[in-house]
């Protein structure tokens, strides 16, 4: 058995299990190696309910008491309830749609409970905590057990068993780095690293171990970025474009005036889109700070040259918003650009219509999606490309854009807040411009960082919101309920508020999982206000414009990093109605709270990006991934930002040395094989 094998191969996993893994997306030996856990679960010793901090993980060694143990029906579960006895305090237990557990209690026996322990209106409560004997508690006392992100049908202990297996057969010895390198930046071996992170003894471990593999990731990426930047730098752009008095007319005619960066911005893009080589600029700045009328600013210019732009959205729903705005804005003020929009969802009559447009120059801006960049569609002369939410697009997507004009200048658009020494490295092909103010008038919006026991007095705030005529985004970490223990998730959630709510609000959810002609009608009934709470996950950040959405509840906020979480707060404030944003804090950590109150206290995106890289160490890995940061497998562009600096400076040092084929004999392989594992969209 080899590393590109097969997962049939391995001992175990026959025809049906395979399925489960390749809803995974994984199918080789090595794509299971890869699939690190997403959190490691640590099995302390029971103590008192006493000595435990309120809404954190706990072990309680307990007898059941002598008790009637009830099992009734909700609207949408079975509930299993009963009570324990701990010292003076007494603990109310609540399992969901598990009936078949009252058989296997017995009063008088003694148990270990694992869980959330909450205090709700006064009582100390546990909510679908794992039950075990004593005996079964003992083998996994004082150990690190991996919990692995799954699928129906698939366990953490299945994954466990069939990497045994692996490691069992399968040579590992693929070290890439010279001896130097791996004294210099104190790597452990590759193979170490893998056995450690799936079977990991302590904690020191895992954080070396992982260190191996993000020095891996962040290297491919680094060395990536600067080759094709090698191959991009100052491509010739025939044919100059000029400076329009269009522009300027418009910016006259607007009931708003630009603040002074987007003065600053806009000279930069004119300047840009004025010279013989192509622009590759980046343009960065907070949700609001006006990012959207720069693109419109230089599509104007583009078509009063008699060229075409394309304006590309990572959705369907983003990319209908910018169409329309342009669309009225020609319109409105009389502007020469003929827009129309390509997306997926349109019947294949309408796209051949659009491409006879696009090719014959009937339309000069043209927006859309990934359509925009599909093999039948021939632009006339196209000059300029901006993509919108631009960490969402891959390198690979954004250079089939750009060839389809004549190496076309190129305007990507991030709200992403990335602390300026780690944005050089990461967008080192693109130069930057910061929006760093923010437009005169829009009324800041109002946070605050709670503990789950706040979370009765927000429904009643969000009620009163929803009586007023507003809406509602919830976020919550996960899809589904899955490996991630006490961790809220859409589906349920949704089904919580339902009930709780009842017909004073009408709710839905959304997620990554479902169709995309789903998540568009989901966003668009959002926009249409037939919708009065949408729950989400991080999907939303990229989402709609509703001005009037004014509550912005994150259930688990700890769970993501700071800067998602500015972004999620994004979505409200974009109305004339005072906004407000509700963290709920699900860990009482001190360092995780630290790090919250800053949201408190700032709506200043870039200064967060800052304070969240200081504060972010090693020991966050012990929580679910920061997902949404900048989309690596493994490293955070904030914990790991020392890695980052390091594995930048020797890429530089491997592409100047003449002798580096010699020094990393396997780095053509690794770069290979290791850059198909890196998020392009990240670039």
């Amino acid at each position: 058995m080899r590393l590109d094998s097969d997962l049939r191969e391995v001992k175990g996993i026959g025809e049906k299990t395979v399925q489960l893994f390749h809803r995974l997306e994984l199918y080789t030996v090595r794509d299971l190696l890869y699939y690190l856990p997403r959190n490691y679960e640590h099995f302390e010793k029971p103590k008192p309910a006493a000595e435990w901090k309120k809404n954190s993980m706990a072990v309680l060694r307990v007898k059941l008491p002598y008790q009637r143990i009830e099992v009734r029906k909700s609207a949408r579960y079975t509930l299993l309830q009963f009570y324990l006895e701990d010292g003076n305090d007494r603990i109310y237990l609540t399992y969901f749609n598990m009936p078949f557990l009252k058989n296997s209690l017995h009063p008088g026996q003694e148990y270990i409970f694992r869980g959330k322990l909450e205090e709700k209106k006064g009582r100390l409560t546990m909510d679908q905590p794992k039950c075990y004997l004593p005996g079964e508690y003992e083998k996994l006392l004082d150990t690190l057990q991996p919990v692995y992100a799954l699928t129906k049908g698939l366990t953490s202990a299945f994954i466990q068993k069939a990497l045994k297996t692996i490691f069992q057969n399968v040579s590992l010895d693929e070290e890439i780095f010279p001896e130097e390198i791996i004294n210099k930046y104190e790597l452990i071996p590759s193979e170490e690293a893998f056995k450690t992170l799936h079977f990991p003894q302590n904690e020191d471990q895992v954080i070396k171990a992982r260190k191996r593999l993000v020095f891996e990731e962040f290297l491919a990426f680094c060395l990536e970025v600067k080759l094709r930047k090698q191959e991009s730098i100052q491509l010739a752009f025939p044919n100059p474009l000029l400076k329009v008095s269009d522009t300027k007319r418009l910016l006259a005619q607007l009931p708003y005036s630009l603040t002074g960066a987007q003065k600053k911005v806009w000279e930069q893009i004119e300047e840009d889109l004025a010279r013989d080589v192509a622009m590759n600029r980046m343009v960065q700045g907070d949700v609001g700070s006006g990012k959207t009328i720069l693109a419109i600013l230089a599509l104007l210019l583009c078509a009063a040259n008699g060229r075409q732009g394309a304006f590309m959205a990572p959705t369907e729903v983003l990319a209908r918003q910018h169409y329309e705005a342009l669309k009225e804005m020609a319109e409105q003020y009389g502007l020469c650009i003929r827009p129309i929009l390509l997306v997926g969802s349109l019947t294949a009559k309408e796209k051949r219509r659009i491409y006879e447009e696009i090719a014959s120059g009937q339309v000069n801006v043209i927006v859309g999606t990934h359509a925009l960049i599909q093999e039948k569609v021939n632009y006339q002369n196209l000059a300029l490309v901006i993509t919108d939410e631009q960490h969402r697009f891959g390198v690979r997507q954004r250079t089939c854009l750009q060839e389809k004009g004549e190496n076309t200048h190129i305007l990507v658009m991030s709200a992403t807040p990335i602390p300026r020494t780690l944005a050089i490295i990461l967008f080192g092909d693109l130069h930057l411009s910061v929006l760093d103010e923010m437009p005169v008038g829009r009324l800041p919006i109002k946070n605050c960082v709670v503990d789950p026991s706040y979370r009765p007095k927000a429904y009643r705030f969000m009620e009163k919101e929803i009586e007023a005529g507003h809406q509602i985004y919830c976020i919550c970490p996960m899809v589904e309920e899955g490996g991630m223990e006490n961790l809220e998730n859409v589906v349920d959630y949704a089904g919580k508020l339902a009930d709780h709510f009842g017909p004073k609000a009408r709710v839905a959810y959304l997620h990554g999982k479902m169709k995309p002609a789903q998540k568009t009608q989901v966003m668009e009934d959002f926009g249409d206000h037939k919708i009065d709470i949408l729950v989400s996950t991080t999907v939303i950040e990229v989402g709609i414009n509703v001005p009037n959405a004014t509550v912005m509840m994150v259930e688990n906020a700890e769970r993501f990093g700071l800067a998602q979480l500015h972004q999620l707060r994004g979505r409200v404030g974009r109305g004339k109605d005072q906004s407000y944003c509700i963290f709920i804090n699900g860990n009482q950590n001190e360092n995780t709270s630290k790090r919250l109150e800053l949201l408190n206290h700032s709506n200043d995106g870039f200064y967060l990006a800052n304070e969240d890289m200081k504060l972010r160490g090693p020991g966050d890995i012990f929580g679910i991934r920061q997902s949404g940061d900048m989309e690596f497998a493994i490293g955070d562009i904030y914990s790991d930002a020392d890695i980052l600096l390091e594995t930048a400076a020797l890429a530089d040092e491997i592409l100047k040395d003449s002798e580096s084929e010699k020094r990393f004999p396997g780095l053509g392989e690794f770069l290979a094989r290791r850059a198909a594992r890196v998020d392009f969209r990240s670039i």
